[in-house]
């Protein structure tokens, strides 16, 4: 626990000590600041760490935590796997009679309210007698929630980083046997009121027919019970102690199908979990840093990282459409806060890898090697291959769940998931993860490709094709002939299969992959660029950036390569000419990367600026439609979703260092009129750790660290260079200006303006 006092003497120490550089950033002008409480659920203040979650807000009258847990689902089956199948559903669409299959793979999602995530309950303070709110701010260094009334009254609270414990307290008090005492409530499972707030939100709790909650008040403690599928329950408990000095301490928790227990209030008001809470943070903020000159971006950057620290623990389950941040408005959550593998969750995980938190990154393929041995049942149930898919909608355990089943059911999900193992093991080079995991899972996911697609007059062809979420749930949303979005994904798995084949010395497995590879087609471009799929071009504005795969995040196509360069541009322009009033918020978040990698600095970041400024509220949150009344889209609701907030977070990044076809390259999209930039220990593919600054306007200075043995290539962003670190016979310097040196595991290169 911890007190104010304690809170103020952490601060004074840091100052006094001249403040080390993990305190340095994320600065004060990055935390969340306001005046008051925030009257909306999607407009609180987040706190989590992964599998536990709070939002503080006020609802009619009183401070309210919305309390969550990661792992609190409704798992019921829906969608009958019995009825479908891969060659069934080919065959419907081959007789033009889609009827059927919406009716056994779409309208189950819809009709039935499970399975779905849960939210968890809420605890109340009647703060009517403390006056109001003079200040509210999220320390997001700390992860620390501090509320102050204007009768003197403090109020702080956070979730602890690495324990399954909520922790409050109220300092100040006039009178603690009031305002102090939390009051626990649980959600209306059993019928209640349900709001209409714009969010997308599904169908009322009542829904879901769960017997009613027993809560047993106690003199100081809480707890409720809430029984809710086939013997499944969780529980909440809360508990608090009156101190001296008008002081109340209390901690909560969430369990889920074993009892709830909190550690016991100490005798004192002094700390005992707070400091390591803390060095959890510091740890998390000194992996990287970036400072850059527009700081509204650098902000908004700033909380997208706070969000990911929150969402994303070793233990815990992978980020789902709101993680620890269930709605708290009466109805299910949007989409039923599940896994869409169609886009969702691996934009989650793009700013892992560059921003160098490998350890956030890794609950995502943590969570899909824990759902492998479904995932390849389902595979071969329902493809009738051998091998591993994974649902594009799956639920906590990793079973489908139906829905537009071209995207929930796609035949190439496996491997967009299978590039985070892949990314896991090229930014870390850890050969470990490489032996245990990361090769595994690509080549069963390529094996599974390989089965699946059928070789015809030597070329290899997918039985049917889509491309999210075009055509949305139309029979015409199927090609007979590859998508560019699943024609990209092949040739991305078939190309990793075979890298990891040789890292792991089975050469022969290589040159199979390789001759797979070969036998893929073309991809189907004209004047406009990437088109969606043979005869089908980009007609009209359209939310997913699906066709553009190879561009960003497989990264198949450079634009240092002339006929590369060409479909790129191509591509862009006719995105342009199509305009945005049909993107949801990650559109621009994922345009800011595709337009980085085309070198188009000024455009990524105003990408970046209007995702910022129109699609988030006021606590940073993605909530998909254009929040200022449709400047930039005509979608206006609010459903709140992270994946936009953390592809954001990468398109800061793809402005910064990039990694592509075996070099990195620094500085590769900022902007002319940023004059000074700099950043601290991003990661770039071999393992390569790297910090570069741009100081009036003229890059100065480029360090690069070997975490393991390898040949760095680096593009720098200067002419002429030189270093002191190295003698010059040490680097070669390639026809295109690529810089390469060996380094050894731990060694160190610095790169200087040579000032031409």
């Amino acid at each position: 626990m911890h007190s104010m006092k304690f809170i103020v003497c952490i601060c004074l120490s840091l100052l006094a000590a001249g403040a080390v550089d993990v305190y340095a950033q994320p600065k004060p002008e990055h935390n969340l600041r306001f005046n008051h409480l925030a009257k909306r659920w999607d407009e609180a203040m987040p706190l989590g760490n992964g599998m536990m979650g709070a939002l503080i807000w006020q609802k009619e009258g009183k401070l309210r935590l919305s309390l969550d847990r990661a792992d609190l689902w409704d798992e019921r089956k829906a969608l009958d796997m019995s009825k479908l199948t891969f060659k069934w559903v080919e065959e419907q669409v081959l007789k033009k009679d889609y009827g059927p299959v919406q009716a056994v793979g779409d309208h189950p999602y819809n009709a039935i309210p499970y399975p779905t995530k849960l939210p968890a309950a809420a605890v109340e303070f009647d703060i009517r007698s403390l006056g109001e709110v003079a200040s509210n701010e999220l320390d997001i260094a700390t992860a620390l929630n501090t509320v102050k009334f204007t009768n003197g009254t403090v109020f702080n609270c956070y979730i602890h980083a690495s324990q399954q414990e909520g922790y409050f307290s109220f300092e100040n008090l006039h009178d603690t046997s009031l305002a102090a005492l939390p009051r626990l409530l649980a959600h209306n499972y059993n019928g209640g009121k349900r709001e209409n707030d714009n969010s997308h939100a599904g169908e009322g709790l009542e829904k879901l027919g769960y017997a009613k909650g027993t809560i047993t008040q106690n003199e100081n403690s809480t707890l409720y019970h809430q029984p809710i599928y086939d013997g499944h329950y969780y529980e909440v408990m809360i508990q608090w102690k009156k101190y001296p000095g008008n002081k109340v301490i209390g901690s909560w928790t969430i369990s889920n199908d074993r009892p709830a227990k909190l550690s016991r209030l100490t005798s004192t008001d002094e700390p005992t979990e707070w400091p390591a809470h803390l060095a959890w943070w510091k740890n998390f903020w000194a992996q990287s840093a970036v400072v850059l000159p527009d700081k509204a971006v650098e902000k908004q950057y700033y909380l997208e990282l706070y969000k990911l620290g929150s969402a994303a623990r070793k233990g815990a389950p992978a980020i789902t459409l709101q993680a620890v941040w269930t709605a708290d408005n009466g109805s299910l959550p949007p989409w039923k806060g599940d896994f869409h593998n169609d886009l969702n969750t691996q934009l989650s995980y793009w700013p892992a890898y560059t921003g160098n938190r490998l350890a956030e990154g890794a609950t995502f393929t943590d969570w899909l090697w824990k759902i492998r041995p479904k995932n390849k049942e389902y595979t071969k149930s329902y493809f009738g291959v051998e091998g591993l898919n994974v649902p594009g909608v799956v639920t906590l355990g990793g079973d489908p769940m139906g829905g537009w089943i071209q995207y929930s059911l796609s035949p190439t999900v496996v491997a967009w998931c299978a590039q985070h193992f892949y990314w896991q093991w090229k930014y870390s080079m850890d050969k470990r993860f490489l032996k245990k995991q990361a090769y595994r899972y690509i080549h069963e996911a390529a094996t599974y490709l390989e089965n699946i697609t059928r070789l015809k007059d030597g070329v290899r062809k997918l039985p049917l094709s889509s491309s999210p979420e075009y055509n949305d749930n139309r029979i015409s949303a199927w090609f007979l002939e590859w998508s560019n979005f699943d024609l990209s994904l092949a040739k991305f798995l078939f190309t990793a299969a075979g890298e990891v084949a040789t890292a792991m010395g089975k050469s022969k497995e290589a040159e199979h992959w390789q001759a797979i590879l070969a036998q893929l087609p073309a991809y189907e471009v004209n004047e406009t660029g990437f088109t969606v799929a043979p005869g089908q071009n980009l007609n009209e504005s359209h939310r997913h950036m699906s066709q553009y795969m190879a561009i960003y995040p497989l990264a198949l196509l450079d634009v240092n390569k002339p006929e590369d360069k060409t479909i790129i541009d191509n591509s862009l322009k006719r995105i342009e000419e199509k305009g945005t009033m049909a993107w949801c918020g990650y559109s621009f978040s994922w345009m800011a990367s595709l337009y980085a990698r085309a070198y188009q600095a000024d455009s990524a970041v105003k990408q970046l600026q209007i995702f910022a400024s129109n699609f988030c509220s006021p606590n940073s949150f993605h909530l998909n439609g254009d929040q200022k009344g449709g400047q930039y889209s005509s979608f206006t609701y609010r459903p709140f979703t992270l994946e936009g907030n953390f592809a954001f977070a990468q398109g800061v990044h793809e402005l910064l260092l990039q990694s592509r076809n075996g070099y990195l390259q620094v500085f590769p999209a900022v902007p002319r009129s940023w004059k000074d930039v700099s950043f601290e220990n991003l990661r770039a593919e071999g393992a390569f750790l790297v910090s570069a600054a741009k100081e009036n306007g003229v890059p100065s200075k480029v360090t690069v660290v070997a975490e393991k043995k390898g040949l760095l290539r680096i593009r720098l962003p200067f002419r002429t260079w030189l270093s002191k670190s190295m003698p010059m016979s040490a680097f070669t310097i390639s026809a295109d200006g690529i810089v390469t040196v060996q380094l050894k595991k731990g060694q160190s290169v610095v790169f200087e303006n040579g000032y031409e």
